[in-house]
C-alpha cells in the first residue's frame, strides 16, 4: 500500500493535488475490493498541508474495550474490596501467564465444550507450537500449582488471581472477548464445609460491594454415580432427538450433560422432564451436598438448588454454583464456580481435590455503575494554587516536598487564572486547597480551603522554607 504515502492536500486551497486523485481513487477502489466498512474499522484523517501523509486513525479491536479514567474507579473499589476479603480468609495472590500451551485448555475445559469447540483464541507460534490465550484462570493456576511444586508448601492452598481472559464469542453487554476475572481456588480439602466456606466468600464480596444477587448451588455428582445418569439423559435424549439443534444432537452422544448448558430456548424447552442427576448421586455425594445445604444455612447464606446447572466447563464435580443478577438481562450470572476434584491428577500432579469460582468484573462493574453514578477512584489530598511566578518557583519545590512526606498533591503548570484552577481542584476531587501568591510569601501565611465543608482558615508558614511541607501536612491531617 505504498500509494498511501503520496496523496497530499494544497494548503492554499484545501483541495486535493492533482497527483493526489487517482492515488485515492486507488485508494477507494482497494477497500472496496476488500469489502472494508470505513465506519467500524478505521477513518481516514487528511492533513492539510502539502508535506503531511494521508494517516489512517487506528480503532480498538471488536470486543475489546478501553478501561478510561472515570471508569477505574469503580474496578479499583472492587478489586481493593475483594482483596481485603481474600486476605481475611487466608488467600494468597498468584499471577499466571496470559498464554498456555493449548493442550493444558483442552485437557481442562473439555474438548467438546464450546469455550474449546469454538471460542478460544488459539494460534501456532515461531516455534510451530499451539498456543491459546487463556479462556478462564483455574487451569492456569492449576498447572502453575503442579509446574512449581506449591503442593509442597502445606496441605491446603488457597490462591486467587485478577486479570484478562479472552474468548472470541459475539461481543454484547456484559461480555467482551477481553474480559476480567477475580479467580479463586482452594487445593487440598474435600471438606463440604470448603465448599460452604468459598460459596460465604462470594456472597460476602458482594454484599460489601453493595451488590445482590441470588446463589443457586448444584452436585454434579463424581465417577462412580455419574455413569448412571448419563445413561439416562442419553436415553431421554434420543428419545427428542429429532427436535434438538445440532451442536446438542452432536452432543447428546459424546457428553450429555453438556446439552442441559445449551442456550437455545427451544432445546431447553425439551429438557424441563429431563432426569435429574440428584435422583442418581451416590451416598457420598448425597451427603456431602446434604452437608453443603445445611452449612450454607448456618451461616444464614440464602440459596436456591437448581438441579439443571451443569457449568460450562468438564472438570467440574460435585458442587457447583452460580452467582445471579435479574438487572443485566440475558447476562444475569455474574460469578461461577464448583469443585474439582479429578483436575490436578488430570494435570499430572498429586491426587488433591480442590474448589474454586470466578467473578466477572465488567458485570459487578456495570452493576455497581447503574447503583451509584459517584467516581470511586481516590482522592487528591491537596491542590495548590500559584499566583505568579515567584509563587510558582516555590510551588513547584513545595509540591514535590509535599509527596516525599506521603500526600497527595497537584498543581497547575500553565499559568492558569485563580477561577481556573479551583476548578481543576475540584476536577481532581482534592480535600484541601493551599493558596500561594506573593502576599502570602511576603506574610508567611496562606489560605487553606477544606473543599468538602467549604471552611477556609490562614495557616502561618514557618520561617524555615525546608519546614513548610512538614507543618502543611500537620494542618491537613488534623482535619
Amino acid at each position: 500500500m505504498q500509494f498511501l504515502n503520496k496523496a497530499r492536500i494544497c494548503p492554499a486551497s484545501g483541495s486535493l493535488s492533482s497527483q493526489s486523485m487517482p492515488v485515492l481513487g486507488t485508494l477507494l477502489d482497494f477497500l472496496i475490493a476488500v469489502r472494508v466498512k470505513l465506519s467500524v474499522y478505521f477513518f481516514i484523517l487528511i492533513h492539510f498541508s502539502c508535506n503531511e501523509e494521508i494517516i489512517l486513525s487506528i480503532k480498538a479491536l471488536k470486543g475489546f474495550k478501553d478501561i478510561l479514567p472515570d471508569e477505574v474507579g469503580h474496578w479499583q473499589f472492587i478489586e481493593q474490596t475483594a482483596r481485603k476479603i481474600f486476605h481475611r480468609y487466608g488467600f494468597e495472590e498468584i499471577r499466571v501467564p496470559i498464554l498456555e500451551k493449548t493442550e493444558l485448555f483442552v485437557r481442562t475445559i473439555g474438548e467438546s465444550t464450546d469455550i474449546v469447540e469454538k471460542e478460544m483464541y488459539t494460534f501456532v507460534d515461531r516455534n510451530g507450537s499451539s498456543i491459546t490465550m487463556r479462556p478462564e484462570g483455574t487451569a492456569s493456576v492449576i498447572r502453575s500449582y503442579i509446574d512449581n511444586g506449591l503442593y509442597v508448601r502445606g496441605s491446603v492452598q488457597r490462591l486467587y488471581t485478577i486479570g484478562p481472559m479472552f474468548r472470541h464469542e459475539r461481543p454484547q453487554k456484559g461480555r467482551l472477548r477481553q474480559f476480567h476475572q477475580m479467580s479463586v481456588e482452594v487445593l487440598g480439602s474435600n471438606r463440604a464445609t470448603i465448599d460452604t466456606e468459598v460459596m460465604a466468600m462470594a456472597w460476602q464480596i458482594l454484599q460489601e460491594i453493595g451488590l445482590q444477587a441470588s446463589l443457586e448451588i448444584n452436585s454434579l455428582g463424581c465417577a462412580a454415580c455419574r455413569p448412571s445418569f448419563k445413561e439416562a439423559l442419553q436415553t431421554f435424549l434420543q428419545e427428542r432427538i429429532q427436535h434438538l439443534c445440532e451442536d446438542c444432537r452432536r452432543r447428546s452422544s459424546s457428553n450429555p450433560l453438556r446439552v442441559l448448558d445449551c442456550k437455545s430456548e427451544h432445546c431447553q424447552a425439551q429438557y424441563t422432564s429431563a432426569p435429574s442427576i440428584l435422583d442418581h448421586l451416590c451416598e457420598g455425594c448425597s451427603q456431602h451436598f446434604a452437608e453443603v445445604k445445611q452449612t450454607l444455612s448456618q451461616l444464614d447464606v440464602p440459596f436456591a438448588v437448581n438441579a439443571k446447572m451443569v457449568r460450562g466447563l468438564d472438570y467440574y464435580t460435585r458442587t457447583t454454583f452460580e452467582l445471579i443478577t435479574t438487572e443485566l438481562g440475558s447476562q444475569g450470572a455474574i460469578g461461577a464456580g464448583g469443585r474439582y476434584d479429578g483436575l490436578v491428577r488430570q494435570l499430572g500432579g498429586p491426587e488433591v481435590p480442590g474448589i474454586g469460582f470466578a467473578l466477572g468484573m465488567e458485570r459487578l462493574v456495570m452493576l455497581l455503575s447503574q447503583k451509584s453514578r459517584q467516581d470511586l477512584g481516590p482522592s487528591l489530598d491537596l491542590f495548590l494554587i500559584t499566583l505568579g511566578e515567584k509563587a510558582y518557583e516555590k510551588g513547584f519545590v513545595l509540591l514535590q516536598k509535599l509527596r516525599a512526606l506521603g500526600l497527595g498533591a497537584m498543581m497547575d503548570h500553565e499559568g492558569r487564572s485563580m477561577k481556573n484552577q479551583m476548578k481543576q481542584a475540584d476536577k481532581q476531587k482534592a480535600d484541601f486547597v493551599l493558596i500561594l501568591g506573593e502576599n502570602e510569601l511576603t506574610n508567611l501565611e496562606a489560605p487553606l480551603k477544606d473543599m468538602r465543608s467549604g471552611e477556609q482558615e490562614l495557616v502561618e508558614l514557618p520561617p524555615a522554607f525546608e519546614d513548610w511541607a512538614s507543618s502543611i501536612k500537620t494542618k491537613i491531617r488534623q482535619k
